[in-house]
């Protein structure tokens, strides 16, 4: 055992990742904010490692592949388990939308020993698109772009994921208060 997983243990803090997964302008990234400024404010240890800063910052020159959405999924994934071990409480906004990317990333997790939570965002397409965050929706629309994830690209939502939030029925506030009762459940908290 690494010095820095004991002194994780003896202090016990508890790291997990918690996976927000679900489609573009679902409001992941929103509700991981929301949720990691609470707890920061309560000191807790907290990251968000949000997709589109890793696909910048660690995965640029990767495209939308299948092949190239996987190796960007399993790099999020190591970084996040790697955070989690080490007692920080990573949430990952991603879309990952391919199920068997996500479960090698909860499979990592489940041989180091690290808790990892899977919440699927599960916000309708059509809302996305009148959300649509990036503008990404209306350039595929007009036929700028193609491969949007849910609308001509595949997305593979979670069969039984820890948590089911339909952001299009709550306030940010009230999902992010709906994570955090799952992670307090779960002894992440």
């Amino acid at each position: 055992m690494t010095a820095a997983r004991r002194a994780v243990q003896e202090n016990h803090v508890t790291g997990a990742t918690v996976w927000l997964t679900g489609l573009p302008s679902a409001g992941k990234t929103t509700i991981a904010y929301e949720l990691a400024g609470r707890l920061r404010a309560e000191g807790r240890r907290v990251e968000v490692l949000d997709g589109d800063e890793i696909r910048e910052f660690l995965s640029a020159g990767l495209g939308f592949s299948r092949e190239d959405r996987h190796t960007n999924v399993q790099r999020i994934g190591f970084v996040a388990e790697l955070l989690a071990r080490n007692g920080v409480l990573a949430l990952v906004p991603v879309i990952a939308p391919f199920a068997d990317s996500r479960e090698a990333v909860r499979k990592r997790h489940q041989a180091n020993g690290t808790a990892y939570l899977e919440v699927h965002v599960a916000t309708p397409v059509e809302v996305c698109s009148v959300r649509d965050v990036k503008g990404l929706y209306a350039k595929q629309a007009a036929g700028e772009i193609s491969g949007l994830t849910g609308v001509d690209d595949p997305y593979e939502e979670p069969a039984s994921p820890d948590l089911r939030i339909e952001s299009q029925d709550q306030t940010v506030a009230e999902s992010a208060a709906a994570l955090r009762t799952l992670l307090t459940e779960r002894g992440v908290l």
